[in-house]
Order: structure tokens, then C-alpha cells, then sequence
């Protein structure tokens, strides 16, 4: 049974395959950073959501090219008239990767933990969107409705990345339904996922998947260490690859390199609003100001950094729906433009002065804040750079900073000890419901005041309705009317700075084949039991 995404855009795919796929043999691909959690339900960060993505089993998944539903752990499913449910009948006979029965206790085993007010991630947050947690009803060994407190949009395109967790197993989390199992972890050098010999999928001709053994997970944060183990065959894929080494191995290696276009995703910046975090009063007040984060947004030069940085790879960003996603995106708002002497007007009215070369704010504290982002990531470090001599212009200083991933991310969810900060929100899906862990005020990923027990500001407590009315609206205009208002404040308030849209950028080696690339995460191995390797290399592209 397969479900149709309807209004959503079709992408672009590259597929190298060959008639006759060849068993056996591991991926060899890196991590960028160690990973935090092997626990499904709590991977919030990249390297713990591709193990998670890779030895998941989940109920439906979406077809990233096709922009299809697809049965997976179950069979069929069925939603409301109503959008506030959906049944699901499971496959018969599956099992876990130690052995013990899937049923349907499992599915509302998995429901139940979603309620757990300490979990918070992108997935769990979009399932809690319609006004709290849902709630599962076993019907049968093998059925399970799944039931929200009130209508859920796409409620499907949920199921696509819950992992679904064994109730009996001892082994906990670590039974798994996905193609792949965890082995292996040694800290700073690897994790080794090796195959699931309970994995129920097969392909057209019954030859069993996933057709590999398993994947090598190399942690290696170094991008230019990433791309020589490339070049020399050591890995077989690079998922994101950055535009100056993109540039340089497209003019190695033409046939292995691959630009699918815009993607959905963007870099942006923003200030830590935080409460409780030890940052300088005098800063939380600028930082709390949308007038200041507007002229800030309008002292950067977002042109130079598509050009410089991005190699012309990255188009200026309005908001946070990329351009290529053209259902959701909101064509009225164009990116915040390059104005140096609006900027600092802005800042004569909301009390800041120049003083000579430097800006002062109403109580004569000089204007100076941190920018952290991560490091070894050479085109948010130039970034950075770029950022810096820009607000220079006026009379700004900014302090970059570079940490390692592991230290980023702590001092983002738990320290809450930095002023500013570069990076990249991934987008795994093009409904603004995969958002609702950055737009409600009480989500982890809303960066700039996490976890709010109220909203803190009316534009925010605004962006709530609006959200949960999107949610809850069950035709696609009306949802699109009120996320288009979400875009609006967002313009308006600058929460986040939007600086440029990236393009797909993947590099693939030829032994390497089914490779398909798609404009949404995983772009490169979303269908990762199909993969496999030959033993000549060179196979064409499509």
C-alpha cells in the first residue's frame, strides 16, 4: 500500500546500479563528531540520528526520491476521517535483531515512552505537536491504532522516523528492527554496525537485505582528512560534502561528485536568549532586542558568503523554508538585504551609539560578543570570519570561536554558556510538522530559549497557535496560511539569521552502487539495505 505525498515537489535522483547485485562487504563512510547516544528515542544530534537512522526499524518510511509512503513494519495503515488516528496492521513473523517477536505490544510499548516530559528531540517533539502525546490501543497481536488529542496533519509521515523499541527484550534499546545492529564501539576511532540476521525485507528476486554486512562508521570530524580517505577508497561516500572540497574533487574525480541541487537545509546564526544562561546581563538585553538582531541581520553580507565561502554553491536565505521546497516556502519574503547604514540606524533607535569606531550601548558598554560554531567545519569558519569583518564595519567586535562538536552541543542544551552561535538546522522532511521541535517555545531545538514552560514573548506565544493550527488543519491551504504567517514573524523578529540555502552537494565512489541521491537527509544512503558494493567499479550514472 503506498501513499501518495500529493502536493509535494519531485527531486532529483542519481542512481548508479548494475543487473546482478553483489553480496557482502562492509560501507565504509565517516562520522563527523563521537555519538552522544546509541538510544534511539534520545539521537538529537548527527552522528547519533544516522546510527539510529541505519538500525531503526520503523512502521511506513518515506521514499526520498519518489515522495511516496512505503510499508515497512507494517503491512497497511489507515487514517481517520477525522486526522486524529490511524491504524496500523503489522508484517507477521518479524523479530528483533536478538531474536524476540515484533507484535503490536511493541508499537504502544514505544507510544508510551513519547509521554516522558525529559525526552525531548526533533521526533518525539512533532509527535507531541497536536497537544500532547498520543496514546496507543492494542487490538490484536498484530494491529495497533494510535490515537492524538487532536487532528494531526500527515500524521503518517510521523512513523518515518519513530524507532519502534522492544517491550520484552533484554537488551533494550539495543534490539533493533533495521537492516543493520550495533557490534561495535571504540570511542575516537569507530562504530561497526554489522547485518541483522533477523532483517525481514527482501528484494524483487527474494534475495534477502540488506545485500552488504554491514557499515563501518569511521569518526573522523576532519573534513580534509574525510576527503583524502575518499579519493584513496578507504571510505565509499561522503553525505555532505563542503563546497571547496566539492570544487576540488569535482575537478579530480567529475564522475564522483554529485550536485543535486537546492536543498532544504541553510546555515544561520542566533543570539542566546536564555535566562538562566551566565552570559552579561547588558548582553541578554541586546540580544533579547529585535531591533538589534535585524541590524545585525542587516550588516551581513550574505551575497559574499554564497560567493566566497559557498563557491556559488548557496543562494542568500530569507527564512526557514529553503526555496526548493516550493509548497511551504513563502515567495513574499526575500533575504534580509545588505544595508550597513540602516543597520546602524536601527541601533540609534533602540539606545546604541558609535563612538568612533566602536559601538556602545545606552549604557556605555562597549558592543562585543563570542561566535561559536563547530570546528574543523572550514566553511562556517570562514563564515565566521566573514561575519566578523562585517560587524566590524559597525563598530562591532565578535570573538569566534571553534569548538569540537561534543563541547558545541553542550554548551548549547545544558550549559547554555555562549552568546552566539553558526550552524545548521538539518531538515529531514518537507512538512513544517518536522519543524515543530524549533517553533514551539516549550521544544529542545527552539535554540535561541529552549524548553520554555510559557512563551516568553507574544510573537512567540503567536507562533504557537500558529503551529498547532497547521498541525491540526487537515487541508494543505489552510496550513500553508498559517505557516506562512510563522515565516512572517520569523522575518520580522529574526530569531534566527538566515544567511544561505545549500545546495546537495554528495560524493560518491564508484565502486559503490544503488546509490540514488535525494534533496532530503539522508540524501546519499537513505536506502541503505539496497546498497552494495562491485568489485569493478565504474558504473554509470543516471
Amino acid at each position: 500500500m503506498y501513499r501518495s505525498l500529493g502536493f509535494m515537489f519531485a527531486l532529483l535522483a542519481v542512481c548508479r546500479a548494475e543487473a546482478e547485485p553483489v553480496p557482502g562487504g562492509l560501507l565504509r563512510v565517516c562520522l563527523r563528531s563521537e555519538p552522544r547516544t546509541f538510544h534511539p528515542l534520545h539521537a538529537d544530534e548527527g552522528a547519533s540520528q544516522t546510527i539510529r537512522y541505519l538500525t531503526a526499524g520503523v512502521l511506513l518510511k518515506v521514499d526520498r526520491v519518489a515522495h511516496v509512503y512505503m510499508p515497512s513494519l507494517a503491512a497497511s495503515w489507515k487514517v481517520g476521517r477525522d486526522g486524529r488516528s490511524i491504524h496500523f496492521k503489522l508484517r507477521e513473523g518479524m523479530r528483533f535483531s536478538d531474536g524476540t517477536p515484533f507484535e503490536a505490544a511493541d508499537v504502544a510499548y514505544t507510544i508510551g515512552l513519547l509521554a516522558d516530559p525529559a525526552l525531548h528531540n526533533g521526533t518525539v517533539d512533532a509527535f507531541r505537536g497536536s497537544g500532547g502525546p498520543p496514546k496507543a490501543v492494542v487490538t490484536s497481536a498484530l494491529s495497533v491504532s494510535v490515537a492524538f488529542p487532536q487532528p494531526m496533519a500527515g500524521v503518517e509521515r510521523l512513523f518515518d522516523g519513530l524507532a519502534i523499541l522492544s517491550a520484552r527484550s533484554p537488551l533494550k534499546e539495543r534490539a533493533v528492527l533495521g537492516p543493520v545492529r550495533t557490534k561495535e564501539y571504540k570511542p575516537g576511532q569507530y562504530v561497526l554496525l554489522e547485518r541483522n540476521p533477523h532483517y525481514w525485507e527482501r528484494d524483487e528476486q527474494g534475495r534477502k537485505l540488506p545485500y552488504l554486512d554491514g557499515v563501518r562508521l569511521e569518526i573522523q570530524g576532519n573534513r580534509e582528512l574525510e576527503a583524502e580517505r575518499f579519493r584513496s577508497g578507504a571510505i565509499h561516500l561522503i553525505n555532505r560534502v563542503d563546497p571547496e572540497i566539492f570544487s576540488r574533487l569535482q575537478s579530480e574525480l567529475p564522475t564522483w561528485t554529485h550536485n543535486a541541487g537546492p536543498s532544504l537545509e541553510g546555515e544561520q546564526m542566533w543570539f542566546n536568549q536564555a535566562p538562566n544562561s551566565p552570559i552579561a546581563a547588558a548582553k541578554k538585553l541586546w540580544f533579547q532586542s529585535a531591533a538589534f538582531r535585524r541590524a545585525i541581520s542587516g550588516a551581513i553580507q550574505r551575497e559574499d558568503l554564497s560567493r566566497l565561502v559557498f563557491r556559488n554553491l548557496a543562494e542568500p536565505a530569507a527564512g526557514p523554508i529553503s526555496p526548493a521546497n516550493r509548497f511551504w516556502y513563502n515567495d513574499r519574503l526575500r533575504p534580509h538585504a545588505y544595508d550597513q547604514a540602516g543597520a546602524l540606524v536601527r541601533l540609534e533607535k533602540d539606545g546604541f551609539r558609535l563612538a568612533g569606531k566602536t559601538l556602545l550601548d545606552r549604557a556605555g558598554n562597549q558592543v562585543e560578543f563570542s561566535l561559536i560554531t563547530n570546528a574543523g567545519n572550514r566553511a562556517r569558519e570562514r563564515m565566521a570570519v566573514m561575519i566578523q569583518h562585517d560587524l566590524e564595519k559597525i563598530g562591532i567586535r565578535v570573538h569566534v570561536v571553534t569548538l569540537e562538536f561534543p563541547s558545541l552541543i553542550e554548551r548549547l542544551t545544558k550549559s547554555f554558556d555562549y552568546d552566539a552561535c553558526l550552524l545548521g538546522l538539518v531538515n529531514v522532511d518537507l512538512d513544517p510538522n518536522s519543524q515543530l521541535n524549533v517553533w514551539l517555545s516549550s521544544a529542545s531545538s527552539h535554540q535561541w530559549n529552549p524548553n520554555q514552560a510559557t512563551p516568553a514573548t507574544k510573537w512567540e506565544a503567536e507562533i504557537d497557535r500558529l503551529m498547532r493550527a497547521q498541525a491540526a488543519a487537515l487541508d494543505p491551504l489552510k496550513r500553508k496560511v498559517f505557516f506562512d504567517q510563522v515565516q512572517q514573524i520569523v522575518w520580522e523578529q529574526a530569531p534566527f539569521l538566515y544567511l544561505v540555502n545549500k545546495r546537495v552537494l554528495t560524493a560518491i565512489h564508484p565502486q559503490l552502487r544503488n546509490a540514488r541521491v535525494a534533496q532530503i537527509d539522508p540524501y546519499a544512503y537513505w536506502r541503505f539495505e539496497r546498497l552494495y558494493l562491485s568489485a569493478t567499479g565504474g558504473g554509470s550514472v543516471q
